[in-house]
């Protein structure tokens, strides 16, 4: 079982974000996030479990860590496997960061807006079109400029797809609620 951690009288205690996720593109972008916002209690497990996340999975990660009622966990997954939305939808207490069907599209709303069905390898095709040293697992400088600069037209690009549908992210979900920690 996980610690509480002691409020200290008269200050605001930020959340923890506990983000669970699939890859290496998906650290680098939470870490980037992590940077941005300047909020050192995003924890940051990449890779654990792979596919085979599970509420146990998570809760034993955590086992030792101070927590507050205010933390929440995130799963930040791709869509690309057809099961995977069943299998993570069955995890209780934590909140569905995907992207259908890769963190590419997320990346890809940031330049233009995308309505039509695709799949991994396109994505990833159009993101070197716009940025020939794009690589998977890596945000180079370019890329990090993009994400930063147009995080709202990306959000907002986001919230008019079907979520879960191909193609969707809620990744706009962590990007509202960085903004709302930030003030």
């Amino acid at each position: 079982m996980a610690r509480r951690r002691r409020e200290p009288k008269g200050k605001k205690i930020n959340p923890t974000l506990f983000v669970f996720c699939e890859g290496e593109t998906e650290e680098a972008y939470i870490n980037l996030l992590k940077s941005v916002y300047r909020i050192p209690s995003i924890h940051i497990h990449p890779k654990i479990g792979g596919n085979n996340i599970t509420a146990e999975y998570i809760e034993n990660h955590k086992q030792g860590k101070p927590t507050h009622e205010k933390d929440s966990n995130y799963l930040v997954y791709d869509l690309d496997v057809p099961e995977m939305i069943t299998r993570l939808s069955k995890i209780k207490g934590c909140k569905l960061l995907v992207s259908n069907p890769c963190i590419e599209l997320w990346f890809l709303l940031h330049y233009k807006n995308q309505t039509a069905s695709t799949n991994n390898a396109n994505c990833c095709r159009e993101m070197k079109n716009r940025n020939r040293t794009y690589k998977k697992g890596a945000i180079d400088k370019k890329l990090k400029e993009k994400l930063i600069l147009k995080r709202e037209d990306a959000v907002k690009r986001a919230k008019a797809l079907n979520t879960h549908e191909n193609p969707s992210s809620t990744m706009y979900k962590l990007i509202e609620i960085l903004e709302g920690l930030k003030k």
